[in-house]
């Protein structure tokens, strides 16, 4: 294999690798169902006022997003679909299975079911 084989037997390589780099993120981007308590992110698991559903909407009401707390872990609700929003509203203080993509402590939220 002379030197312009082995350059170009290099670039390709290189160019492989990349598009492998680039297809990871999204495999680790899966979709994956939670299911735990729904409240919100500023109280967790320690609501300051009622009952946990009534802690919840007024928290959210107030500017806090949704959360899902399961067991020790409270994970941040990303979602504007109105459909979810309705959902969760309903679960407050209950639980719910929620579907979606994790990154880092919050959940990109695809869908919301009652559990």
């Amino acid at each position: 294999m002379n030197r312009t084989q082995r350059w170009l037997k290099s670039i390709a390589v290189l160019i492989a690798l990349s598009a492998l780099l680039f297809t990871l993120p999204a495999l680790a981007a899966a979709k994956q169902t939670f299911t735990g308590e729904v409240g919100d992110a500023m109280c967790g698991k320690q609501h300051m006022e009622g009952s946990p559903a009534e802690c919840t909407r007024a928290c959210v009401s107030k500017g806090s997003k949704y959360a899902l707390v399961v067991g020790e872990k409270v994970y941040i609700l990303d979602t504007a679909d109105k459909a979810a929003l309705g959902t969760l509203d309903q679960q407050a203080g209950k639980n719910a299975a929620v579907t979606g993509t994790l990154d880092g402590d919050t959940i990109h939220v695809s869908s919301v079911a009652a559990k």
